[in-house]
Order: structure tokens, then C-alpha cells, then sequence
């Protein structure tokens, strides 16, 4: 059998994971952290619950990389390269560009590259993992999966901001939305829990996790997003802002005597959200532990909940109903209260979870109580997946 591997690239990250397709068995999977540094960090699993850990020097993504094939071979997970006949990497932003998944040649790789004002932390380190299994796997099948493709069925009403058009005709100004791949894959395992076609379903998916994003899905589309132009927009999060009055952070540049844009931007990305209001951290799990003490603790959480709660809200509106609302990711896989309080607060529009069905982290399951109109699904998000079966669908 053919084996395919997804890449996520981060800034001073490489995730990845090996399939074998298309029986899609998960063959190994890791992290690399910190790349860039003395005390690069290097987790492999693979085989019968064995593991594979190192810290090293890794001074770029090529390097991981290449360090990252030759483990594959001397921990004797692939016997040659020749096994490995497709590679998909995670990019972030495809602007217009890209509606789907495409298959990587020069063009592709000069516009993720245009598109790096997009997504400047991303699409750099994005491009840097293509280029290198490029280098050592140039004959191998690559496929650009972006964050952003499934939401380009947004209808323009939902995508455009009330700013001057010609800024959106010039610049490319509207809304683009983020973790498409996440979206797209726990709305179709959804839809095949309940039985259902995923076109007829009104459905809500919550990507909760340290970014978070919700995303409202009408007719088996994206019809409307919570991130906007880049992923600081929406709900609050672990250490980014969401929403606010740009009137606010003019007024808050002076205040602070701060005259560079950006450093307001890396505030509002690094030193909001979670972490901002409550002083103590960014990990949701950490407030829990003091909420009933620590007051600044407490308000965060509850502002979390709030704006997810309004969201929805808006997006049932939008819709003119819900029949399917998703939690997913970190924090709505695993963090019993939040999925409680969020459906606690959605009661009028017929959403209910089962405290007892509730009682569970990370696993795949119906929530729903027995009076609820509305099914409440925990679905493990499984974006390398997700990228693996559209290089499988895109190969020659």
C-alpha cells in the first residue's frame, strides 16, 4: 500500500503524520518544536505505542525535514522513500486564490507566497515545509490544503466588511475566515453520526481550542465564519482579543504612546483573550482551577462562554434554524463545563446536553439530551486526515 504524510508547519513548529492509504492507518505521527533553536524538541510515535524523543539543534524547517525522513527509515517505519507517494502540507492563507485543494507546482508556491501579508507568522514556515520535501522528495505527489478554501462559498453579504469597496477591488479587504479543514471535516463526520446529507443540515461547528473559531454551515457549505481577514477576529481567545471597536485600539495607541500598528496588533494577538482579562493564564484548564476564587479568573471564562453563545446565536438567526451544533478541538473536545454552559445558554433555540453523556474528554459521541430539537455532537477534529484524503483524491 501507498503512503501518504501531512505536514503542518508552524513558525518554530512541524507537525506531522503518516498514513497508510487508502486504508487511512495511522502508521506514525509527531512534533517538532522550537525549530530555530539549540533545544529543538522531537516526538515520534509510531509501531506498538513506541516513541522516539530527542532535543537537538534544528536551525530551520528544511532541517527538520530532512531529519524527520531519515527517522522514518533508521526507526525502520518505511523500509524506502519510494513508500511515501504523496505529501500534503497545511497553509493557511489562499486568499481568493484557491477554492480547494490544488496540486503544488511553481504558480502555487509564487502565490502562497504573495499571500504571506495574510498570514505572516503561517504562510512563510507553510512554504518553507513545501519547498523542502520538494528538495528531497521532488517526484512525489504535493497538495496545498488551505485553512481558508472552504469558506470561500461564504456569500459575499456574509464575506464583505462595511468599509470602502475599493478597498476590497484593490487589497483584497473581506473576511477569510480560518480553520477550514477542521470545519470541513467534523461537519462530515457529523453528518454521517446522524445518518443525514450533509446539504440537508443546519449545522454550527465550534472550533475551540487556543484559536477558536464558528463556523455556520448551510446547504453543506460555509455560509458564514466568525474569524475575518486573519484569525484575530471572532470570539475571545486564549490570548487573542476577538471582536473589538478599532475606535478602541486608536484611542489605546495614545494612551499608551505607542506609535507602531503592529505592536497594538501583537498585543491584541499575544496579550488579550484569555490571559488579558484574567491575569493568570491562557490555559483554560488553569482558570478552571481558580475560578471560584480568583474573580479576573471567573469573568474570562465567562466571557469565553458568552461569545461563543452570542455567535451562534447570530448564526441560528442567519440560518433561520440549527439542527446540528459540533464541538471540536482542545478545549470543545475536552472541557466538560464550557460545552455544558454553552448549551445550558441556548436552551430557546432547543439545544440540550445530557449531564451523564456530557461526562466525557475526546471522544466521539452524542450529547444530546432527550428533549433537545437540536443534536449536540463531540466530534475529534482530524485535520491530517483531512489532508491526506485530498492528496489521495488529487494524485495523478
Amino acid at each position: 500500500m501507498s503512503k501518504t504524510i501531512a505536514i503542518n508547519a508552524g513558525s518554530s513548529t512541524l507537525k506531522f503524520q503518516l498514513f497508510e492509504m487508502p486504508s487511512e492507518n495511522v502508521i506514525a505521527k509527531g512534533l517538532f518544536e522550537r525549530i530555530g533553536m539549540d533545544d529543538a524538541i522531537v516526538d515520534i510515535s509510531y509501531g506498538n505505542d513506541e516513541k522516539y524523543h530527542q532535543v537537538m539543534p534544528i536551525n530551520d524547517h528544511e532541517v527538520a525535514v530532512n531529519f524527520l525522513l531519515k527517522q522514518l527509515l533508521s526507526l525502520a517505519i518505511i523500509g524506502d522513500y519510494n513508500e511515501i507517494t504523496g505529501v500534503g502540507h497545511r497553509v493557511v492563507a489562499g486568499g481568493e486564490y484557491f477554492k480547494d485543494s490544488v496540486l503544488i507546482d511553481d504558480d502555487v508556491i509564487a502565490k502562497i507566497d504573495e499571500l504571506s501579508d495574510y498570514a505572516p507568522l503561517h504562510n512563510p514556515a507553510n512554504l518553507t515545509g513545501i519547498k523542502a520535501f520538494r528538495k528531497i522528495l521532488p517526484n512525489v505527489t504535493s497538495v496545498a490544503v488551505f485553512d481558508t478554501a472552504f469558506h470561500q462559498t461564504m456569500p459575499e453579504v456574509n464575506y464583505m466588511y462595511s468599509i470602502p469597496y475599493e478597498w476590497y477591488e484593490k487589497y483584497g479587504a473581506r473576511k477569510y475566515g480560518a480553520h477550514g479543514t477542521s470545519h470541513r471535516y467534523v461537519a462530515n463526520r457529523a453528518a454521517e453520526i446522524i445518518g443525514k446529507p450533509l446539504k440537508d443540515l443546519k449545522m454550527i461547528t465550534l472550533h475551540l481550542g487556543a484559536g477558536a473559531s464558528i463556523t455556520a454551515i448551510k446547504d453543506g457549505q460555509s455560509f458564514d465564519t466568525s474569524m475575518g481577514f486573519t484569525p484575530l477576529a471572532g470570539v475571545t481567545m486564549a490570548t487573542r482579543s476577538g471582536d473589538i471597536d478599532a475606535s478602541l485600539v486608536s484611542w489605546m495607541q495614545g494612551k499608551l504612546n505607542i506609535s507602531d500598528p503592529e505592536e497594538m496588533i501583537d498585543i491584541l494577538n499575544h496579550k488579550s483573550g484569555l490571559v488579558g482579562v484574567s491575569g493568570v493564564s491562557a490555559d483554560m484548564r488553569d482558570l478552571e482551577k481558580v475560578m471560584d476564587t480568583n474573580h479576573r479568573a471567573k469573568l474570562a471564562r465567562d466571557i469565553w462562554i458568552n461569545r461563543v453563545i452570542r455567535y451562534i446565536g447570530q448564526y441560528v438567526a442567519e440560518m433561520n434554524g440549527l439542527d446540528v451544533l459540533v464541538f471540536t478541538a482542545g478545549v470543545g473536545e475536552n472541557d466538560i463545563g464550557i460545552r455544558q454552559s454553552v448549551a445550558d445558554g441556548l436552551s430557546y433555540f432547543g439545544v440540550g446536553v445530557d449531564p451523564d453523556k456530557n461526562n466525557i474528554r475526546g471522544v466521539e459521541r452524542d450529547l444530546s439530551s432527550a428533549a433537545a430539537t437540536v443534536k449536540t455532537l463531540l466530534v475529534p477534529t482530524d485535520e491530517e486526515l483531512m489532508i491526506a484524503r485530498d492528496v489521495e483524491r488529487l494524485k495523478k
